[in-house]
């Protein structure tokens, strides 16, 4: 079907406005549930997780997209006015999904109820699956059609690649692989309940929005039109575009449950102090390095310390290993006390003239003296 023509244009006009119709008589907004310590209802993370458990379902079985859907919108639809004990969650999960695939595939592919129970390990009988079955469409007054995000996914796809095909030459992909993309990402916001509050419509919208807006430079312009042909909302549509472009950069891939840890310790010998390499470390209890005239004098290291100097030898530039050892550390140290006068007795004993002297002489305090404030 080549959707370029006229009356392929007045098909997808005719399929839009019967499935926004549709979808406006059975959409219920998403009203989330207040959690109470006594409440046992199904709570939204449950919802996501059993969402989730149905994709790799579908995968196994490889059924249409449709019948998916299909099944998450039957179990919003039934979760949604009533409250469900999270032990039978899984059983209505799985009977939606057989409820959807009768009404989507074709009878040879149908699987039948034995081998969906065996198959899902949902953890009930065929029996079991079939009461559920009941319930649900009881509970839905069997009407089990309505218009999902899928089909309106399918309706925007052709309405843009009917007239801007160009696109997908540039992206390496042809229409069926392009769409088969933007179904896997549909999956993905399936699984999340914080975009159930938003239309079918409106989903399939966003989804195509933000993937035209990396591939087509006219992507603003595509997006006005699809808006205006199904009749929506701008600021709807630039707060789903928000919601979806969270909901699929969100990461959510977790390790499997045989996860092993394997835990390998660093075998490096740390040194008791860190310092900067280049440089070296003095106290007033350990002695200043040696001179360059004093390396006789110097005691022998003792063979821990040789031990550890050969486990982590000091790195440094020779430039900076001759500035190391031509400082005098002692003169340094000296030259500190005396600017804070923290050496005025040892000064005082070693002969030297008191801080009040007045005049500057080598042995003195470079600073001038303190005088008292009445002093002239």
């Amino acid at each position: 079907m080549k959707f370029a023509q006229p009356w392929g244009r007045q098909r997808l006009s005719f399929l839009l406005e019967k499935a926004a119709s549709r979808e406006a008589q059975t959409w219920r907004g998403y009203v989330a549930k207040k959690q109470t310590s006594q409440d046992a209802d199904v709570s939204p993370a449950q919802r996501d997780e059993a969402v989730r458990w149905l994709t790799e379902l579908h995968g196994r079985l490889q059924l249409y997209p449709e019948t998916l859907v299909l099944a998450v919108s039957i179990l919003d639809r039934f979760l949604a006015p009533i409250k469900v004990r999270p032990k039978y969650l899984r059983c209505i999960a799985v009977a939606c999904f057989f409820l959807a695939a009768k009404t989507c595939e074709e009878d040879e592919c149908v699987p039948s109820l034995k081998e969906l129970a065996a198959s899902s390990n949902c953890g009930c009988s065929p029996s079991e699956i079939l009461r559920m079955e009941r319930l649900i469409l009881d509970k839905l007054d069997w009407d089990l059609h309505t218009a999902t995000a899928l089909d309106f996914l399918h309706i925007f796809h052709a309405t843009v690649t009917a007239s801007h095909s160009g696109f997908l030459d540039s992206a390496g992909l042809n229409r069926s692989q392009h769409l088969c993309l933007l179904t896997r990402r549909l999956y993905t916001c399936l699984a999340d309940h914080a975009l159930m509050q938003l239309r079918g419509s409106v989903l399939a919208l966003a989804l195509v929005s933000l993937d035209l807006e990396t591939c087509c430079p006219d992507w603003l312009a595509l997006t006005i039109d699809l808006l205006r042909k199904a009749q929506m909302d701008s600021s709807a549509l630039i707060r789903s575009r928000e919601l979806v472009s969270r909901s699929l950069s969100t990461p959510r891939a977790s390790l499997p449950p045989n996860t092993v840890y394997i835990y390998h310790p660093l075998q490096l010998a740390a040194p008791a102090r860190r310092r900067p390499l280049g440089t070296m470390e003095t106290s007033r209890d350990q002695p200043a390095p040696p001179q360059a005239g004093e390396e006789s004098k110097a005691p022998p290291p003792s063979p821990k310390r040789l031990s550890h100097l050969h486990k982590a030898p000091l790195r440094c530039k020779a430039s900076a290993k001759r500035k190391v050892e031509q400082m005098d550390v002692d003169d340094f140290y000296d030259g500190i006390k005396r600017l804070y006068n923290e050496d005025a007795t040892s000064a005082v004993h070693e002969g030297a003239p008191p801080a009040g002297g007045g005049a500057y002489s080598g042995g003195s305090s470079p600073c001038p003296p303190l005088q008292p404030v009445g002093a002239s």
